[in-house]
């Protein structure tokens, strides 16, 4: 039985899709959430930004509803813990704020069972639990993933090393995922469908190569989502322009919306953010890199009188 007397995870922001990588492409961003795990007698979330206040604070909050299910599958339970959070990941703006309580919840159950779950284990339960696999991958390994899920199987090509800036544009309004999704056709006609194939192989096999580039003219060639959702966005095609104008490498939607993702040369992306939000105050620009780190435990502290995480049988 594990006794500790506390520890953190931290797990990053993600951005999915890159356009025609629908459902399949995740980019690990360098910010992040950060949770400090204790022992308590109940079930407690507590979060240091007012931001999150309308989640659940109890044993329905997705961190913990993911660790029980998790403790489940292996037929064991743990005690109630009392979670702190904080994040720099915003909530509802596409940038895999529910991903990352999911890889937390994994995390710490695996940490604290002691479970010694691979990535890919970890990988399958959080795309069982959040329906598709592209920012839950990213965010457990970091960095970016090129991922297939489909009849309970996977496949994850992992680029731990991605060489790019990021601009996210984020606007003030929340758009949740069930309705960005309820936008989308049932079907697609078979020559569409080819062409957007092809514009996604295009752009898995440029991640792989590093070509930032090639992936900035690819992912403006989505004909899967963007079409049906950018409706949603101000100004969205003039920022597409701007960022061409600016020296930029591509804009998207950021998952499901409701912010923008841009690339550029790595190491302009603050001037980017600054120049876009100047011309844009829709919009708020934040400058950031790719997170080369997935789901990580730190500050483990060990002491011979804490009270055990797991629950006796």
């Amino acid at each position: 039985m594990m006794r500790q007397d506390g520890f953190t995870v931290v797990v990053p922001a993600t951005t999915a899709n890159l356009g025609p990588g629908f459902d399949s492409i995740g980019l690990a961003l360098a910010l992040y959430m950060k949770v400090t795990i204790t022992v308590s007698e109940t079930w407690r979330v507590i979060y240091d930004d007012s931001e999150f206040n309308s989640l659940p604070n109890g044993a329905d909050n997705l961190i913990v509803v993911t660790i029980q299910q998790v403790a489940s599958r292996v037929g064991r339970q743990v005690c109630a813990l009392q979670l702190y959070v904080k994040s720099d990941i915003p909530l509802g703006k596409g940038l895999g704020s529910s991903a990352a309580a999911v890889a937390c919840g994994i995390e710490i159950a695996n940490h604290i069972l002691q479970l010694e779950l691979s990535s890919k284990e970890k990988i399958t339960i959080g795309s069982e639990m959040e329906g598709h696999i592209d920012n839950i991958a990213a965010a457990i390994v970091g960095g970016a993933t090129i991922s297939y899920y489909g009849n309970k199987e996977i496949e994850v090509i992992h680029l731990p090393k991605p060489s790019v800036g990021i601009v996210i544009l984020l606007p003030p309004q929340l758009l949740p995922t069930d309705v960005s999704r309820a936008l989308l056709p049932d079907k697609l006609s078979h020559t569409a469908s080819v062409q957007g194939s092809a514009a996604s192989n295009v752009l898995s096999a440029a991640i792989v190569l590093n070509d930032w580039e090639t992936v900035g003219r690819m992912m403006e060639k989505d004909i899967l989502h963007e079409e049906y959702r950018k409706h949603l966005f101000p100004n969205f095609e003039d920022i597409r322009k701007e960022c061409k104008v600016l020296g930029g490498l591509g804009m998207t939607i950021s998952g499901a919306g409701p912010s923008l993702c841009l690339i550029v040369k790595g190491g302009t992306e603050k001037k980017f953010a600054k120049q876009l939000a100047l011309k844009f105050p829709y919009y708020e620009g934040i400058a950031v890199q790719p997170s080369m780190s997935g789901t990580i435990i730190s500050n483990i502290k060990k002491t011979a009188s804490s009270l055990p995480f797991e629950l006796s049988e």
